[in-house]
């Protein structure tokens, strides 16, 4: 839902109604994950997609209907059955959806959640899927310390609170299912819970043509990212026109302050693609004292990455910190030019957190999509 709600949110502004369609649950080798979402407009165009296409055209049609009638509508899309034009998936997944009729009237809330994407604060929103008659729709919008709007009861309500804030932890979206007054072993009642966490990070150090070509990249897969050098000339918004934030500091400086800050977590990629002892050995010193979990590369010649690990060594580092770095940075895809190297670095690191294997597709019997396999 986060590449389409800006536009949600500027139609919504205008006073307009929008069908939004959301994936809520997945089964097997489903194309789109859950919280992606499409939107059909007023005037008929269609932005997002919950499937990459193998039942788009169903999808257009339910949202028109749900815009013309006002009632919420759930529909689940599996396997297409024998007949030529089918409406299924042909991976081979199962595909729940829920469309609702979005409005100033249906959902007043919907510019503050746009709002908080947009700074990108932590935030939740829980929609009741499934449930007694007028509750089906209903929202409630979840951050740290606060709740807006209601699912139709106190006690359903803090319960879902609580649960939403533990997925917003994890970055996760999930559908959940309690009792009606809100009991956890119930099952009358689905709430789907978007979790909108920010975007993860993506810590470029090195003010070089390849790292120009790796900050685009990054930003291409929805990292926020930053370029870090201690040189003034070479770090510049002309040069790194991608990068979200342009750092002049030395970088071990600025990567301990950062993570003192408590602004480095799991998701985050450092890239140290320096090529200079005095400026990536600070810098991998500081990576290697951030959370468990963190990407840690860094660019370099076997030699000079046999260089790397000695002065590492000389300065205390153990193995088990030197087991996080991946060094020499990236798959071997055989790219020469900054943006194949690019590709490469940025394959790995997606290999990294999502445990692909980095071999072939057509190598592996079993399912492509990653629930169906981990």
């Amino acid at each position: 839902m986060r590449d389409v709600l800006p536009t949600l949110a500027d139609h919504w502004r205008r006073g307009e109604t929008v069908g939004l369609t959301t994936v809520v649950a997945t089964t097997g080798s489903a194309p789109r994950q859950p919280g992606a979402s499409s939107i059909r407009l007023a005037d008929g165009r269609v932005l997002g997609s919950v499937s990459g296409g193998c039942v788009e055209g169903a999808v257009y049609e339910l949202a028109g209907e749900v815009m013309a009638s006002g009632t919420p509508s759930s529909e689940r899309y599996g396997i297409a059955d024998d007949e030529a034009f089918a409406v299924g998936l042909t991976c081979g997944g199962i595909l729940d959806v829920f469309c609702e009729s979005v409005n100033q009237e249906t959902w007043p809330d919907l510019g503050d959640l746009a709002d908080a994407v947009a700074a990108r604060r932590p935030i939740a929103v829980a929609t009741v899927t499934a449930g007694a008659h007028g509750q089906v729709g209903s929202h409630l919008t979840v951050t740290a310390d606060d709740v807006i709007g209601t699912l139709g009861g106190p006690n359903l309500d803090r319960a879902v609170a609580q649960d939403a804030r533990g997925l917003l932890d994890l970055g996760e979206s999930s559908t959940l299912r309690y009792g009606s007054a809100g009991e956890r072993m119930g099952d009358g009642v689905a709430v789907f819970v978007n979790s909108f966490a920010p975007p993860p990070r993506m810590i470029v150090f090195g003010a070089i043509d390849y790292a120009a070509a790796v900050a685009a990249a990054g930003a291409a897969l929805g990292y926020h990212v930053t370029v870090c050098d201690a040189r003034s000339v070479f770090a510049t918004r002309d040069r790194f026109p991608a990068a979200h934030e342009i750092v002049v500091d030395w970088p071990h400086r600025y990567l301990r302050a950062e993570n003192a800050a408590g602004r480095i977590d799991s998701r985050t990629a450092i890239c140290v693609l320096t090529h200079d002892p005095k400026f990536d050995v600070p810098a991998l010193q500081a990576a290697f004292e951030t959370p468990d979990g963190v990407y840690i590369g860094a660019m370099g010649s076997r030699r000079t990455h046999d260089d790397r690990l000695r002065r590492l060594r000389q300065e205390g580092v153990t193995d088990a910190d030197l087991a996080r770095l991946h060094s020499p940075i990236g798959l071997d895809l055989g790219g020469q030019t900054p943006a194949e190297t690019a590709v490469s670095i940025v394959a790995e690191i997606i290999s990294a957190r999502r445990g692909g294997s980095g071999v072939n597709l057509n190598r592996l019997a079993d399912h492509i999509h990653p629930d169906a396999v981990r």
